[in-house]
């Protein structure tokens, strides 16, 4: 029996709550509770051998307690690596305890970096050997991606380390073209993009179509201290080169890393530029940091930065966000679930634990003024219609396209039937009186068009005038929630086969250790290999 399109989520909601996290000293599974206190949400836990732990989790609770009402699950994976799993997080692979499909893959090349950065938890200098998957098994790795079922992996990442420096790196991009990736990006430091005029036009040539900057503000100081090195020249000009591609820009998002006392104060400005920038800056995802190492209470304290800090931060340092802007993740699955009703085909379903993200979509007007969507469209009514669309396919809007089949996008008058169908019930959540100036006057038209389509082409209006507003906060062991584990959509491909969630395979069990050691070589037999190579470059 095929599995359902859509599944009720599995979290206990409101507060307090009972979770399981893990001891930050000895990794063992321990019971913990998240709840309020004055007004902000903590977790508390307690391991028999190590004493009592507290933390932050969400600096507003009001703020969580919002976005949880948008959680929902998915229905996992159906070749899954690691069957009757009972032990989460210490059974990854995927196993069948897994409630969600992989939205994203992150391939590491190498851990050799020309950085040293002291928030970096891949690093060849620091780790001691070498990481550096031969080109044939990055292949190998990604086919196991494409393998997944029931929706191939559409997106990967090629992270490390630094990925621009892996010798086959231009290979690696043509090689996931072919295998069908929708999606390919690589998150980088910028500094091979300064160094090679031409790496970007080569990137963009190869089949890249995201850039991952890495980008922590504008003050020298900040990449200093948390990149070991000014930087701030060397990301101005990266952008540049991205800009100056052909025959387009190659899209590129910002990744800050944020850190309390740090680059807090700087959050609305960074928008304020991707928003200036936007012909190249397509996103900006804020990073809450995340302490990989061990830190004492008082350090945690000081510079633990949440996904509250962040909405809070850019409504006091903009003028036009506000809390409400934002929604979680998995607030966007009604879209994919309808998507997999018309099509016929299961879409990826961003079904996250809805603690682990949100983000906005910003529209920006021919006079360079940005609108949260939320001011025009009421995605939260919208979903919640895509998501009763989908439940019920005797609904005559459903019946209406199913009945069209596979000649739904070629046949015009079809085609156009179903946009018309979906418009009916779309209308009702675009707020007319609030769209800003340059938009489609008809946003569920267009909204009709882009779900029967399904293609970019759909969005060509708008698309390059609006920029997105993210931020993901990777877990680290003080404030570990395993539920969020079992829900990650973000994975790591690994060589010996498995695919690992985020959480884990950073911030919980040694996995990320433990896989790079099994496959990697001393700084030894890594200069035999690539005599007159430095390390570092």
């Amino acid at each position: 029996m095929a599995k359902p399109i859509i599944r009720e989520s599995g979290l206990q909601k409101g507060l307090p709550k009972k979770t399981q996290s893990l001891c930050p000293e000895c990794l063992k599974i321990i019971d913990a509770e998240l709840r309020d206190v004055d007004g902000k949400l903590m977790m508390f836990k307690t391991c028999p051998t190590h004493g009592e732990f507290s933390e932050v989790v969400w600096s507003n609770t009001e703020d969580y307690l919002r976005i949880e009402d948008e959680a929902r699950d998915g229905n996992g994976v159906d070749n899954p690596k690691i069957t009757d799993a009972v032990k989460c997080p210490f059974e990854c692979g995927l196993c069948d305890m897994h409630k969600s499909t992989t939205s994203l893959a992150n391939l590491d090349l190498t851990n050799r970096c020309n950085l040293k950065c002291p928030v970096c938890f891949a690093n060849a200098n620091a780790a001691g050997y070498v990481y550096e998957p031969t080109y044939e098994q990055v292949v190998e790795m990604m086919k196991n991606l494409r393998a997944e079922r029931p929706v191939p992996v559409p997106a990967i990442q090629f992270a490390g380390g630094e990925p621009t420096i892996y010798p086959k790196f231009m290979e690696v991009i043509s090689k996931a073209k072919e295998l069908g990736f929708a999606q390919i990006q690589v998150a980088t430091n910028g500094i091979k993009i300064v160094e090679e005029e031409d790496f970007a036009q080569r990137m963009l040539d190869a089949g890249m179509h995201t850039v991952y900057l890495q980008f922590d503000g504008f003050k020298r100081e900040n990449y200093i201290q948390a990149r070991g090195k000014d930087l701030l020249d060397t990301k101005m000009e990266a952008l540049k080169r991205l800009e100056n591609t052909k025959p387009t820009p190659l899209a590129t998002v910002l990744v800050p890393t944020m850190i309390k006392t740090i680059n807090d104060d700087e959050a609305g400005k960074m928008v304020d530029f991707a928003v200036e920038k936007r012909n190249v800056v397509r996103a900006i995802n804020f990073q809450p940091v995340a302490f990989t190492g061990r830190i004492d209470q008082d350090e945690r304290k000081k510079f633990r930065y949440t996904i509250s800090d962040l909405i809070h931060d850019l409504t006091e340092q903009t003028d036009y966000i506000q809390p409400t802007d934002f929604h979680t993740v998995p607030s966007v699955a009604p879209i994919s679930y309808l998507a997999s009703v018309v099509t016929g085909q299961p879409k990826v379903a961003f079904t996250a634990h809805p603690a682990c993200g949100a983000s906005t979509f910003l529209y920006v007007d021919p006079a360079g003024k940005p609108t949260p969507i939320t001011r025009f469209i009421d995605v939260v009514g919208l979903f919640k219609e895509m998501e009763k669309l989908a439940k019920k396919t005797d609904n005559p809007v459903i019946k209406t396209v199913l009945k069209f089949g596979s000649t739904l996008k070629s046949d015009e008058s079809k085609r156009k039937s179903a946009i018309k169908a979906f418009k009916k019930y779309f209308d009702q959540y675009v707020i007319t009186d609030n769209i800003p100036s340059g938009l489609p006057t008809d946003m569920s038209e267009m909204l009709s068009t882009v779900l029967v389509e399904g293609n970019k082409e759909s969005m060509k209006g708008i698309a390059w005038n609006t920029v997105m507003i993210g931020t993901m906060h990777f877990q680290d062991l003080y404030n570990y929630d395993i539920e969020r584990v079992k829900r990650c959509v973000i994975h790591y491909a690994v060589p010996d086969g498995r695919i690992i969630p985020f959480c884990a395979y950073n911030g919980g069990p040694t996995y990320r250790a433990a896989v790079e050691k099994k496959f990697s070589m001393s700084f030894t037999e890594w200069a035999e290999k690539n005599k007159g190579r430095d390390i570092n470059s």
